[in-house]
């Protein structure tokens, strides 16, 4: 599931921590990434279940308008497609799926308010009123609809931020990816594939013959306990630079790239720093790019 990219970020934030609380050890701080992994796969479990919580809001609306004292004649004749869907059946039905979330205490009862929002919010897109009014009955259809629901509705939701916020201090900054597992899955199964848990990491083994939990690991361990000796080879660098001035996040993204470029000689010392350099657009300064890129070109191409 976690590509090498996302692995990068997640090894970062650990220096990262590891930087900020020093006294951590090798082991507390692989604690902590092995937890930030799964944290992105339980996101996206619990973005899962989002699909027959959804659907059930949806048959819970227009049984309630059904009942009004004088219901209109949209209101007695709803269009039942979006709440008859057939996805939300396939993971409200499949063992595996039920057992593993209910093992994870996930629960969107709770959220009922937030389920109105989105379902008015959804009824009001072009792509569900296309949806409603096709005229198909497809599982193709209905999987493009959630990958539709996925894609639109959650990412920049403040009201669903609040809620992630409350229920993880590992879901930070993974809704993205997560969702585009979950439209991944919509795929699977409206090719009538049936649900299965994805592996943690994207591959096991990659063509140079580091599984990608290898890759991470060995990585942010380097990171950790070269920290020092990295620290001085910097220091040597930016002789105009007291350590204290360069900011902790630039530290971190320059220290990983120093400890997988030791780490993977095998992978090119280009797509180690352009790497880190992208990450640096999305976690420090506007100048970091510029800096991260050249002290790491500097240290990894010194030889």
């Amino acid at each position: 599931m976690l590509n090498r990219r996302i692995l990068r970020i997640k090894a970062f934030k650990a220096v990262y921590s590891y930087i900020e609380n020093p006294s951590l050890s090798v082991a507390e701080v692989e604690a902590q990434l092995e937890r930030s992994c799964e944290a992105t796969r339980d996101l996206y479990l619990f973005m899962l279940g989002v699909i027959p919580a959804l659907t059930q809001t949806a048959s819970d609306r227009i049984e309630a308008a059904k009942g009004k004292f004088n219901p209109t004649e949209e209101e007695k004749h709803p269009n039942m497609k979006f709440a008859n869907n057939k996805i939300a059946p396939l993971l409200s039905e499949d063992p595996d799926f039920v057992k593993i979330y209910g093992k994870k205490k996930f629960n969107w009862d709770q959220y009922d308010v937030l389920l109105r929002k989105l379902y008015d919010s959804i009824k009001t897109k072009d792509y569900y009123t296309s949806y409603m009014n096709s005229g198909k009955d497809s599982l193709k259809e209905d999987a493009e609809l959630w990958c539709s629901i996925f894609e639109a509705e959650f990412e920049d939701n403040p009201d669903l931020e609040g809620i992630l916020e409350e229920l993880s201090i590992w879901w930070n900054d993974d809704l993205a990816y997560s969702l585009s597992w979950c439209c991944r899955t919509m795929e699977d199964l409206g090719k009538g594939k049936r649900w299965n848990l994805p592996p943690l990491y994207m591959s096991d083994i990659s063509d140079k013959g580091d599984s990608d939990k290898a890759f991470v690991v060995k990585t942010l361990r380097k990171a950790v306990t070269g920290y020092n000796g990295y620290l001085e080879a910097i220091s040597e660098h930016t002789p105009k630079w007291d350590l204290s001035r360069i900011c902790t996040t630039d530290l971190a993204l320059i220290v990983c790239g120093l400890a997988e470029a030791d780490s993977f000689p095998g992978i090119p010392s280009k797509v180690t720093i352009n790497e880190y350099v992208e990450i640096s657009k999305f976690y420090s300064t506007p100048e970091s790019r510029a800096f991260v890129n050249g002290l790491l070109d500097k240290l990894i191409n010194k030889h």
